[in-house]
């Protein structure tokens, strides 16, 4: 997998690539009434690209890293508009109409205040993040948020209709979220989340914008996004990425974890202790077993080369990832705090931080800013930890090391 050297320049040289970056303006306006609309919000997803249109409905985004974004603009009373855009250094043009949204009555859920509190404590774990950089992190505007929870399926719901807006004193960035459809599954022990963000920077001191500097820097070394990026720079292994495929089977005998979630349900309505025992002990089963690395670990030849895995997908800035069976990636410039499981490890293999990738729905694809587009693979390991609490925009570009 041999890419362009113009592609590889973003990694080289990332502030002279900003310096010449693109741009998007354009008018928004009422579909049906042809008029302006003011004051929408316009944003480039999970980027620091944002803005308001102007009474006459003008907006600019201008100085954009080239990648592939989602445009969205977004305004009360109206559908939102999404589109994807390719920014390169060039203008791009574009007008748009907002379609009046149908006036809708909400679902009016009816809970007391510790169903709320509870429902809202679960949303933030999973939402903002559970580590020391969460504990940093203050959602300014909770109670916009519409919580459902389905105590048969055990699994929350949550949605919004405007921003949710997330102060990240560690990070240093405020994060505005719609968030349009959220989903925890407790029982397959599953987040899904389809909404889109902005950041903006917080305004700081000069030692705090230090120390969110480090912080991201921090965060940043070792991410998926990361990843992706070294494998476009083909500079995986300098970067200090191991890369194996992983074959498993699942463990004899254990049965889904729906499956056991139920019958350990059924046990405890029915009182009945060696059913719950039962369950119990199978729910703290291994997963799988038969675990295999193809290369072996500390073999001659240690790791996947990027030409094994991955490549263009098509001409648009687009990469895909190609997963045998399941893709097992080491990080060697650090350790792993948390202890998985169900993460395989060789018994010679320090305490490197591993991450494991399961395809879903085909190949995942990635652009040139390290960004998953569509559906994502599932993800085991360092990287199921992720959330917002250690989000970055995706125009975030690290000191060049």
């Amino acid at each position: 997998m041999r890419f362009p050297w113009l592609v590889l320049l973003f990694f080289l040289l990332p502030f002279a690539v900003l310096a010449q970056g693109g741009e998007i303006s354009g008018v928004v306006t009422n579909a049906d009434s042809k008029k302006p609309i003011g004051g929408a919000s316009v944003f480039l997803s999970n980027s620091q690209a944002g803005t308001a249109t102007s009474e006459s409905g003008k907006y600019t985004l201008s100085g954009l890293r080239p990648g592939q974004y989602t445009l969205v603009i977004s305004s009360l009373g109206f559908e939102d508009f999404k589109k994807t855009v390719l920014v390169e250094n060039a203008l791009i043009k574009l007008d748009v109409e907002l379609t009046p949204k149908p006036l809708m009555l909400r679902e009016v859920v009816i809970s007391s205040a510790a169903d709320w509190r509870k429902n809202y404590e679960m949303f933030r774990k999973e939402f903002v993040g559970r580590d020391d950089n969460s504990k940093l992190c203050e959602v300014t505007n909770p109670h916009i948020l519409n919580l459902t929870y389905n105590q048969t399926k055990q699994m929350l719901h949550a949605e919004a209709a405007e921003f949710l807006v997330v102060d990240n004193h560690a990070l240093g960035y405020r994060v505005k979220f719609l968030v349009r459809d959220f989903n925890i599954d407790n029982i397959n022990r599953i987040v899904s989340s389809a909404g889109d963000r902005v950041f903006e920077e917080l305004a700081g001191t000069p030692a705090q914008k230090k120390k969110w500097h480090d912080a991201r820097e921090a965060v940043y070394y070792g991410s998926m996004m990361h990843f992706f990026r070294s494998v476009i720079a083909e500079s995986t292994i300098k970067e200090g990425f191991q890369v194996y495929n992983l074959k498993r089977d699942p463990y004899p005998g254990r049965l889904s974890e729906t499956a056991i979630m139920m019958g350990y349900n059924i046990g405890r309505q029915a009182q009945n202790r060696d059913s719950v025992k039962k369950y119990y002990d199978m729910e703290n089963l291994p997963k799988w077993t038969n675990q295999k690395l193809t290369p072996d670990y500390g073999s001659m030849m240690p790791t996947m080369n990027e030409q094994e895995y991955a490549s263009r997908a098509g001409g648009n800035g687009l990469f895909a990832l190609h997963i045998t069976d399941y893709m097992y990636i080491v990080y060697t410039k650090k350790t792993e705090e948390f202890d998985f499981k169900d993460i395989y490890r060789p018994l010679k293999m320090p305490n490197y931080q591993v991450s494991v990738l399961t395809p879903e729905n085909g190949d995942p694809i990635f652009d040139m800013n390290g960004i998953i587009v569509g559906n994502g693979p599932l993800t085991e390991g360092t990287w199921s930890k992720s959330r917002l609490s250690d989000e970055l925009p995706v125009d975030y570009v690290p000191d060049n090391k």
